[in-house]
């Protein structure tokens, strides 16, 4: 790929891109030191991975010492000829604790890159993204005196996502507007009898704790599952209780589920864990130990004695010190009973919670095990994971699990592991920058 075509048109580019199924089309202002050697920067702030589709996150530490986080991206360039080249060694890195995020491998294994361009050290160069339905990056770059150059300068100040500009292309995302119209059919059904939805449109009916969740998912065609992916077309779903439509409770909502990472939980096992930090089950229920209760930094349980610790967190500059680090509950000695890493957090937060709305409904058990929807839903957007972290420095985000162990004398007991962190309802703004309350009646 040369530097660029002479007479590539924003409306040219809008169609190469369409074509090959992009909804969202970036543009970022490119440094001179941005290119293959200095690996592009792309922000100095973790909103933009709401936006850009990656692998799982590891941590990396360089020979001169320098720790950061790495993930793959799906990432192609675009051609000329309107064709797509993969580039199967595009990374991110991320230095959270500057924080610092910067593109890495864009060229390598690349056949008829855009080498030229990537390689030079040239100010004023435009890098678009255009993010596909199917959570693919295509990539193209032109020069900073290219006719394409010049009609982006013309179109002024556009929405802005950390340093990336979002390039108006005729796509817009009209997810939100086909949730509020699902969820007010939903709400227009009245009570619904328990149930959820099984691979392969099954549906059969549902008695456990969760199934006003469960419920509202079988209506929007989600079958239930443990990946890191939200729910409906890029909403996650999260349905909470209340006794009345009117005022919302505060009640808790449970925001993710993800197993430790480390700490004794996971080198020797969940039953392990309980044997060691649980207790037996205090509505005298015989040969069972439980692990719960709920657990907020820097508070010593008195169950478990176990207290939740940040390492590598700075709550007072909101930002993370240590890539390598994540948050822990530590015995009185200071060992790591169970730990999470940001690593394993950082991607599952963003990917799922970039978009979440909040259904209120009620539950009854007469005749039948029921659930009602409200009409009155909150929608969150744009959140990153330092506000996650902020809210639990807070206290507003909690541990709360109910790990139990059946038959513990036996010699085959049975496990039942469930790790969930939860938030009150009320404090639920403080994770995303927009929180909007809609009513799905006048949509």
């Amino acid at each position: 790929m040369s530097n660029a075509l002479p007479n590539l048109s924003l409306e040219m580019l809008r169609r190469m891109m369409v074509a090959h199924g992009v909804q969202q089309l970036l543009v970022k202002e490119l440094a001179a030191n941005d290119n293959s050697k200095n690996q592009p920067y792309l922000g100095g702030s973790l909103d933009i991975l709401n936006l850009l589709p990656m692998g799982e996150v590891r941590e990396e530490t360089t020979a001169a010492g320098r720790s950061g986080l790495k993930a793959p991206l799906p990432f192609s360039w675009l051609r000329e000829d309107g064709t797509l080249t993969e580039a199967p060694n595009t990374q991110l890195i991320l230095y959270p604790q500057y924080p610092e995020i910067r593109l890495s491998g864009f060229l390598k294994g690349t056949r008829g890159g855009p080498n030229e361009l990537m390689t030079a050290r040239q100010a004023g160069r435009l890098l678009f993204f255009g993010i596909t339905a199917d959570r693919r990056i295509i990539g193209w770059v032109t020069a900073p005196d290219s006719p394409l150059a010049d009609e982006i300068r013309a179109l002024g100040e556009l929405q802005r996502t950390g340093i990336f500009q979002h390039v108006p292309i005729g796509t817009a995302d009209t997810s939100r507007d086909r949730l509020l119209r699902k969820l007010r059919d939903i709400h227009g059904l009245g009570w619904l009898p328990s149930q959820r939805l099984y691979t392969g449109g099954v549906v059969g009916p549902c008695t456990g704790t969760n199934c006003g969740g469960y419920t509202l998912e079988s209506h929007l065609d989600i079958v239930p599952n443990g990946r890191a992916e939200p729910d409906f077309e890029g909403w996650e779903i999260k349905g909470h209780t209340v006794t009345d439509f009117v005022r919302y409770s505060s009640g808790p909502l449970t925001l993710m589920t993800p197993e430790p990472t480390g700490g004794y939980y996971k080198s020797d096992g969940p039953e392990a864990f309980v044997r060691k930090y649980g207790y037996a089950d205090k509505a005298g229920r015989p040969d069972r130990l439980n692990f719960g209760g709920i657990h907020k930094l820097g508070e010593t349980h008195a169950g478990t004695g176990l207290t939740m610790q940040f390492i590598g967190y700075d709550p007072a500059k909101n930002r993370i010190t240590d890539p390598k680090g994540g948050f822990t509950l530590a015995d009185a000695a200071g060992n790591e009973a169970a730990t999470w890493h940001f690593a394993g957090l950082l991607a599952h937060w963003n990917k799922k919670h970039a978009k979440a709305a909040y259904v209120p409904f009620k539950a009854r058990m007469e005749p039948d095990q029921q659930y009602s929807y409200g009409a009155r839903v909150r929608l969150g957007e744009d959140t990153d994971f330092l506000r996650f972290l902020q809210a639990m420095a807070l206290r507003k985000v909690y541990y709360d699990p109910g790990i139990k162990v059946e038959g513990a004398s036996t010699a085959r007991p049975t496990v039942k592991r469930r790790s969930q962190f939860r938030i009150r309802s009320n404090d639920i703004p403080s994770l995303y920058a927009s929180m909007t309350e809609t009513d799905v009646m006048v949509v």
